[in-house]
Formats: structure tokens, sequence, C-alpha cells
């Protein structure tokens, strides 16, 4: 409202000074000097104000979204899905918010009410002119209606290709030893000029319905700018070809002539920014539709034991889980055993919540679930020291306790070899796989949590550490209950019980 009531001022300026130069009777030069610097200050001072507010409350709801993803994110990462595209979701989604809030919602809040303001401004020197604007109005509605309607399947497609880049890329990134060793470097690559090729192809495709939005506005701005322009024309010549309810001087005239390009400037400002309405919408949908974690399950502070009674459990593009009965004890070494691709890891992924049950029941000792420490196959390496990424279960632990529980986790030759202060980056450069199972180990032993899930513990280690391991596993499982997924049989002769999956 303030930028047209500048525009307003302006326009009164400007009509002034045409009037004073052409001799007709009207204030001193001065006024309108003053009326222009005034509609000046108003114009710049408003489009300041409205884009602060408007980055304000961009970064309150980028705020809050990253809030919400990078915790759900973090806690219960969703199985079956590229982690690139998930990361893609949690950051670039929440960046594309940005010119939705700050840009584009303060436009299309002036869209709707400056052009009627302009068309009452008009209106008040003539009638004729705010009602040839207002008549241009409807057929503009319909074209960028039919114009948002195909940038919104653009916009969503190119979202959506872009996160498929995303997860294509750090999947294959993570997998590339094991690429090279398959000889597939041809086959990712022609994956990755694939999935790069569809992003371009969307992206032009969006670019295109932009286009195509600010060619309809640009096309009724001209032709509402025309209107306004041949009838002051002909109404000031007295050559107009019908009777109008109205005879305009020069200042009128040319006020009417000079708000006329304002009654669509708006418009124009939205469509500028009318692909941060598309980017904006796409990742609204895309941030409301993420794939749905399990609801949260009851909590308990101790863990008393757990009955599972014809458990079926479906993993995201993986297999059915049961049914399956078991019971695991407040203390006590259980093993999940059974050929690759059985479900272990699902199963354990169920237990932790994060898989939800198709049938069946868990049933909780102490009424729900407990805390628990989690290691799974491919440990979270995050860039710091050695010690402050065995410590992220229990970030007050004594450099005394994370040093045994690194031993007991047969670290010994890295903390010989680098010491517990021994910096790693955030990709766990120059870690052996085992080395990174054994972090994730020497993590959930640190925890110190009632109820311990391990997947593979013993996997890629040589023998005398996993013997080592083995026995830190069957001294913990005195004092708390473990379940582990594992292939390795000299483990399962320790346990308790096994549960074996076919």
């Amino acid at each position: 409202m303030g930028d047209v009531l500048g525009a307003g001022l302006v326009a009164a300026g400007l009509a002034l000074g045409v009037g004073h130069v052409s001799g007709v009777a009207v204030p001193p030069l001065w006024m309108a000097m003053l009326l222009l610097l005034a509609g000046g200050l108003a114009r710049a001072g408003a489009q300041w104000l409205a884009a602060d507010l408007g980055m304000a409350d961009a970064m309150r709801l980028k705020a809050a979204e990253r809030a919400r993803h990078w915790r759900a994110l973090l806690e219960a990462p969703p199985a079956g899905r590229l982690a690139g595209a998930e990361m893609a979701r949690a950051i670039d989604s929440v960046e594309m918010l940005e010119g939705f809030e700050a840009r584009f919602r303060p436009m299309r809040t002036a869209a709707v009410v400056a052009p009627l303001l302009v068309a009452l401004l008009v209106a008040f020197q003539s009638p004729v002119s705010a009602a040839i604007l207002v008549f241009t109005l409807p057929p503009f509605a319909m074209g960028m209606a039919l114009a948002g309607t195909a940038a919104r399947t653009a916009a969503d497609r190119q979202l959506g290709a872009i996160r498929h880049l995303n997860g294509l890329f750090l999947d294959r990134l993570r997998a590339l030893p094991e690429i090279r060793h398959f000889q597939a470097e041809e086959r990712v690559l022609r994956q990755m000029a694939d999935a790069s090729t569809e992003v371009a192809d969307r992206t032009l495709a969006t670019l295109r319905v932009a286009f195509l939005s600010g060619g309809i506005i640009e096309f009724f701005a001209a032709i509402a700018v025309a209107l306004v322009a041949i009838y002051a024309g002909f109404n000031l010549l007295g050559i107009l070809p019908f009777p109008v309810p109205e005879r305009l001087g020069l200042v009128a005239a040319f006020f009417a002539l000079a708000m006329a390009p304002e009654f669509y400037l708006p418009m124009r400002r939205l469509a500028a920014a009318y692909h941060d309405k598309q980017m904006g919408e796409a990742a609204r949908e895309a941030l409301a539709t993420r794939a749905e974690s399990p609801p949260p399950l009851p909590r308990a502070e101790q863990f008393a034991g757990v009955s599972a009674r014809d458990l079926v459990a479906r993993h995201p593009d993986g297999p059915v889980i049961g049914p399956v009965t078991f019971a695991i004890a407040a203390t006590g070494l259980t093993v999940l055993v059974g050929p690759t691709g059985s479900g272990k890891s699902t199963l354990l992924a169920a237990l932790a919540g994060r898989v939800p049950l198709e049938s069946g029941a868990l049933e909780w000792a102490a009424g729900g679930v407990p805390p628990l420490g989690w290691a799974g196959q491919r440990p979270l390496i995050l860039s710091g020291s050695l010690a402050s990424n065995l410590a992220l279960a229990a970030p007050d632990a004594a450099e005394a306790a994370i040093l045994a529980t690194a031993r007991a986790a047969a670290l010994d030759e890295l903390l010989a070899t680098r010491g517990l202060q021994a910096r790693i980056d955030w990709a766990g450069s120059g870690l052996s796989g085992g080395e990174r199972r054994r972090i994730g180990v020497a993590r959930a032993l640190l925890s110190g949590r009632p109820l311990l899930l391990l997947d593979e513990p013993t996997a890629d280690l040589d023998a005398e550490s996993a013997a080592h391991v083995r026995e830190a596993l069957r001294a913990m499982a005195g004092s708390r209950a473990l379940v582990v997924a594992t292939h390795d049989e000299a483990l399962a002769v320790l346990a308790d019980q096994r549960v074996r999956l076919s």
C-alpha cells in the first residue's frame, strides 16, 4: 500500500510539473518537486520494509523447518530411501522456502491489493480510465491461472529430479570401492549422465513456463497502458467516436497515464518471483510428504525385557520378516542368525521402532521402549577427535571411561598409532571398515543404556580383534541386554539364545 501511495505522489508530481510547463493554472513548481521527492522516499521505504519483514519471516520459517526435519533425519532416517535424497530434502527444500516467504508472499499480497488501489486513485481523476484498467483483469487472470497450473507441475518435476540426482550421487560415492571392484564405472556414469540430463530438461521446462507467465503479464500490461493512452489522448483532443461522462484536462489525463503502468507493476514483480513460488510450493509439498516415520512408541526409563508375539515387519524395498516369536530378558546376549537377506537388520530396526509392524506385537515389560544403544553396519563418523566420536552417546563420559571402552572394542592398535585425540574428518579418512565398526560398538557400549542393538559387530575384523570384541560383548551381557544380528558362528555360540530367521 505504501508503494502505491508513493507512486500516486510521484504521478501527481509529474502531472503538476507537466501542467506547469504547459502553462496550465496549477500550483507552483516547487510543490511538484516536493511531491516527487516524497513519493520516491515513500516507495523506497515501503519496498525496504517489505523486504526486511519478508526476510525475517523466511528466517523464522527456515529455522523451524530445519529443527523439525534435521531432528527427524538424525533420530530415525527413513528406511529404504537414498540418504542423499533425504539430505536434499532437509537442506535444499528448506532453502527454497526463502524465496517463497521473503519475496513471493509479500508480492502476492501486493498483487491483489495494489491494482485495486491504483484503480481507485485513477478513478478520482478519470473513472473511465480506471474502468479500462479493471476491464483488462479477467482475461489476464485466466491466462495466469493456466500458466500457474503448468508451472506447478514443472516445478514439482524439477525438484524431484534434483533430489534424485543428489541421492544418486551420494549413494554411488559411498559405494565407490565396490563400483571400482566390479568395474561398473561405465554403467554408473551413464546413470549419473541420465540423471543430470533430466535435471537440465526439467529446469528448461520450468523456465519456459516462467517466461510464458511473464509474457502474459507484459501483454496485458501493454494493452492496459495503450488503451488508457488512446482514451486520454482522444479525450483531450475531443475526437472520441462515442460519448463519455467526463472531460479530461491535461493534469488529470497525465496523472491517469502515469498511473496506468503501476496497475500491472505488482504483477510484473510477482512474475519475476514466480519461480520462487514454483520452487517454494514444490519444497513445501516435499517437506510435508516426507516419508512418515513410525509413530513414537511409549518410553520407559528401565528395561525389564520384551516379548515379540507373531511379529511381522516389512522393510521398505526389503523382505517381509516373520512371523517370529521370541522373548528377550533384562540381561543376556541374544543373536539373530540367518542367511543374508533374511531380515536380521530389519528385525533390529523394528525393535528400535524404526520399521513399522504389519502384524503381531512387541510387549515391553517396563511399559515402553527403554533407552537403547545402536551400532549399525555403517556407524556415523563426524569431524572431530576419536574421543568425541566415541562419546557421541555419552558426551559427559570421562576420558578414562572412553579409553577403557575403546580398548574393550579392540581399538588398541588405532589408539597406539593415532591416540585418543587423533583428528578424524567427516569422511573417516584413514579408518578401515573394521575400525569404523569398532567405533560404533564402543559408542554403544559407552552409552550405558540397558538395551544394545548391534548389527554385525564382528564383520570386517581380523581373528584377534573379532575375538576381543566377542569377549567384550559376552562380559557386557552380564549387566544389560544385547541383541546382535550376526553371521559370526563363534559369537552365536556365546549367546544365551538364538533367533533364527529364514
